[in-house]
């Protein structure tokens, strides 16, 4: 398998001649077990309470009852996957703390879902995000949606499965099929059996190594190199601080712009829309909670991204005082990260056993997420519709069976993964190519009320095309170049989650490019604004064929759908601004309908009154059964 990756031992950073074999004690065995056993255990508990009483909601949902905190580190938990823990160090290793501003766009990526698609979803009572999309356009819209969503997952568990395995059997000679099949029999058991419940709970368990992992490394590396105080003055002095660069072009590969701006469209398709997140917000008790629950996760997401940070540049300054091997020298960019903690780590029994847990939790808690994600979308978007009538007991034991069999499609998705050599760039390529058009859907339908299910589906297929044109286009470029696998603007390694736009160089070191041109320069596009251009296709294709097919004409828009921007936007201008207004923003009548169609209001075309609809969707919690909203948009032109 040509992918770049050796399965030697590695060598002692001070010699190139003696071969020290890197084994794990008995005591790293006893840690890496004790997170597996852990994680089982929580899982296990979580099943076994209520045996024979779990309902599909609380299978699915946790039964609507979680907690904020939980919550927040679960969602921490999916976005911190493995292939961030071994990437971030190795991107600023290789080329400094740029990558650091992509904690800019945190706040923003947090800010928007938390009051845009959080109150939508909560106060529709759904259980998949998809069911959205089937109440704002149609049944078609919502399935095609579905059906990206499971291609897109599918075709990412086998690699985030297969990759962290891959690259620690080739530093420390793990068995890697070993660790393939426990991880995902564990994590499929806990996952089937526990539900949601299990997964959020093992995510807080996981998310916890995943700290105290990384948090050894920092520790032990900067005592043995002088300080942290000595770290950044030779990261320093080797130019790896970087600057904020100011360069607007999006065709370069990370700037401060495409950090802080392409990033918060990465993060809303991860954060806002994708089921994995919005299952976790729609598991809280309140919609406060899960709002809260959003706000929580910026500063933890801080906290990892500046440990990751934190261990690079620790790393280079280890080995600017430790030389190393020729063995690691040329090892791939996914395998620095474990030959440095091997390296450093050794001799410190259950240090290396504890970042092994820390890098299994990453993956443990990454697949349960994709698990219970895909169980949730197949049960009740592709089963429930048809067959509305299915008993709760026969739906959860369907669930169950459902999440089982995603398992194994995991584990046979990691062995296709083994056999795929250079292409498995291409397939997390595809997971990222998918996430951007999935949220133009989105914004699509909460944003533009004129939009049409015709326009929905041409947009997310048009959306869909133009992301595979571009990311398979960087990488056949690349290799018909004979260059590494990866776009000059690819991340290396840097999966910043389990659900963000990406094309990486996870297998093999980049080379130097020359400046692309013509259709090429095309496909440099830094791998930060797919998501937003990706989207933005959707948005204007989907728009473009609503209008020329006659827009929602002769069709009804729950108004529980829309997200009122023209409203939020004209209550921002001064009173006497919006006096001047026909619809006043701030007002109690028909400020919505009267700001989205103001055409209408002399020819009494809009029933009911914004009374009825707060009435409809209160401020706090889901629907009430029996309440629907009594005022409907009927638009009979655009």
């Amino acid at each position: 398998m040509s992918v770049g990756l050796s399965t030697a031992t590695p060598l002692p950073p001070a010699s190139d001649t003696d071969v020290v074999t890197s084994t794990f004690s008995l005591v790293d065995y006893v840690v890496f077990v004790l997170l597996l056993v852990l994680s089982l255990a929580i899982g296990l508990y979580h099943a076994y309470r209520g045996w024979g009483r779990h309902s599909i909601g609380q299978l699915l949902l946790a039964d609507r009852k979680m907690g904020c905190l939980p919550v927040a580190l679960s969602l921490l938990a999916t976005f911190q996957s493995a292939v961030a823990i071994l990437g971030v160090p190795s991107e600023i290793y290789r080329f400094g703390t740029q990558y650091w501003f992509l904690g800019c766009c945190y706040f923003l990526g947090l800010l928007i879902p938390a009051h845009v698609f959080i109150p939508i979803f909560y106060r529709l009572h759904i259980t998949s995000a998809y069911e959205y999309l089937e109440l704002r356009f149609n049944k078609a819209v919502r399935v095609c949606g579905t059906v990206t969503f499971i291609f897109q997952m599918v075709i990412y568990m086998g690699v985030v499965l297969y990759a962290p395995s891959l690259a620690l059997n080739a530093v420390t000679g793990f068995d890697l099929w070993l660790s393939v099949l426990t991880l995902g029999i564990v994590c499929t058991i806990y996952t089937a059996l526990g539900g949601l419940k299990a997964v959020i709970w093992t995510d807080v368990f996981q998310t916890l190594v995943m700290f105290l992992g990384q948090l050894a490394v920092i520790i032990v590396g900067s005592a043995k190199v002088g300080g942290l105080g000595h770290v950044w003055e030779v990261a320093s002095q080797h130019g790896l601080i970087s600057g904020i660069e100011l360069d607007p072009d999006p065709f370069v590969r990370h700037t401060f712009w495409t950090l802080a701006f392409g990033g918060v469209f990465m993060m809303l398709s991860l954060y806002g829309v994708n089921q994995a997140q919005v299952q976790r917000y729609l598991s809280s008790r309140t919609e406060k909670a899960a709002v809260l629950s959003c706000y929580a996760v910026f500063p933890c997401q801080q906290v990892a991204l500046s440990m990751g940070c934190l261990i690079g540049l620790v790393m280079f300054t280890y080995y600017q005082e430790y030389p190393m091997s020729t063995q690691q020298s040329q090892a791939a960019p996914d395998q620095f990260v474990l030959y440095f903690v091997m390296d450093l780590l050794r001799g410190l029994p259950g240090l290396p056993g504890l970042f092994v847990a820390c890098l299994f939790s990453g993956s443990l808690s990454t697949i349960s997420s994709a698990f219970n994600s895909l169980a949730t979308v197949t049960m009740e978007d592709l089963i429930r519709p048809w067959f509305p009538h299915v008993s709760e007991v026969r739906a959860t034991m369907l669930s169950r069976i459902i999440a089982f069999g995603y398992g194994l499609l995991c584990l046979g998705m990691a062995y296709i993964s083994s056999q795929m050599g250079p292409v498995l760039q291409a397939a997390i390529s595809i997971f990222g190519m998918v996430g951007g058009p999935l949220l133009g859907l989105f914004c699509l339908g909460m944003f533009f009320p004129c939009a049409n299910p015709p326009g929905a589906i041409v947009g997310l297929l048009a959306g869909l095309i133009m992301a595979f044109w571009i990311g398979i286009g960087s990488i056949v470029t690349s290799m018909g170049s004979g260059r590494a696998l990866s776009p000059p603007n690819g991340s290396s390694f840097s999966l910043s989650s389990n659900l963000t736009a990406v094309t990486m160089a996870t297998l093999m070191p980049s080379t130097a490019a020359s400046k692309p041109t013509g259709l090429q320069r095309l496909y440099s596009l830094s791998y930060l604004w797919y998501s937003a251009h990706n989207s933005t296709t959707v948005i204007v294709v989907g728009l473009a064929v609503s209008l020329l097919s006659g827009g929602m004409r002769g069709r009804t828009v729950d108004p529980r759908t829309i997200y009122p921007v023209l409203p939020k936007l004209l209550a921002l201008l001064p009173l006497s601004c919006q006096k001047r207004l026909p619809c006043r923003a701030g007002s109690q009548d028909l400020s919505l309908e009267a700001c989205m169609f103001p055409e209408k209001m002399s020819n009494g075309m809009l029933r009911g009154s914004r009374d009825q609809v707060d009435m409809a969707v209160p401020e706090e919690g889901p629907v009430q059964p029996g309440i629907s909203p009594t005022f409907i948009l009927q638009e009979t032109s655009l």
